[in-house]
């Protein structure tokens, strides 16, 4: 473990082995720190959630995996609640002046780019993908392996594997992404049926969704986890191309 100069770790704080702590950066008592991760300067970890109903002796914390980084003025608050945790998962990379809220807990191998806003409690699947200068509302889901343009605005849940961007815009399948993985060609072909089931232009995603469990078909992993995601939620769903205003809403 290394501890830089005018780097503060308060007592309380808990560091897996090989952690580095850079210089100036803030990790407070309320977080436990996974084998590696690495905090550079200015970047402060632990720190109170943004509410102002929010009582500073209440018992919470942060818990980051191991071999996660989190680049310059990165902020990571702790939860609302006693005994709860802000999580971020393993090998996650979030680059400089990104922001997660209180109650978020983002997957492994997340990634997000400079200056992602995330709100209390959003919850961001592993392999995700959030581009510069997103902003992403409360309580909203970004399902696994999702990538979100920059500067989006998103206030409503991403489905997995799929892209968003602009306002509440999905545009289609991460397919680069979904190949990457190294997904069959079945198993692609798979995913691509079951978003083209729940995410047609007219109707509410959540009993397309249904509908097609219902109906079988689907045998990957995947696939199922694509279309069992819209079963959850509450903040509603993306509006694919085309649909009307409203349409998707809910689900």
């Amino acid at each position: 473990m290394s501890v830089h100069p005018n780097a503060i770790v308060e007592d309380g704080a808990t560091l897996g082995a090989g952690c580095v702590i850079h210089a100036h950066a803030i990790v407070t008592r309320h977080c436990t720190l996974g084998e590696g991760v690495v905090v550079h300067p200015f970047a402060v970890l632990g720190g109170d959630p943004q509410d102002l109903s929010f009582d500073p002796a209440t018992a919470s914390g942060v818990r980051i995996g191991a071999r996660t980084v989190l680049r310059e003025h990165v902020t990571v608050n702790r939860a609302t609640k006693a005994g709860a945790a802000t999580e971020l998962g393993a090998d996650c990379f979030l680059m400089a002046a990104s922001h997660v809220g209180h109650d978020c807990r983002v997957g492994d191998r997340a990634i997000l780019a400079n200056g992602v806003l995330l709100a209390g409690h959003v919850h961001v699947g592993e392999r995700a993908f959030l581009g510069g200068g997103a902003a992403i509302h409360q309580f909203v889901r970004i399902g696994e392996g999702a990538m979100v343009g920059g500067l989006a605005r998103i206030t409503r849940d991403v489905p997995p594997f799929s892209m968003a961007a602009e306002r509440d815009e999905l545009v289609g399948l991460n397919v680069v992404g979904l190949r990457r993985r190294g997904l069959q060609a079945a198993t692609l072909a798979e995913v691509k049926a079951a978003f083209r089931a729940a995410c047609a232009p007219v109707g509410r995603p959540r009993e397309l969704a249904a509908a097609a469990l219902a109906g079988g078909g689907f045998a990957s992993a995947e696939a199922r986890r694509f279309l069992e995601f819209f079963a959850g939620g509450r903040r509603g769903f993306l509006r694919t191309r085309g649909a009307a205003p409203g349409q998707d809403a809910d689900g």
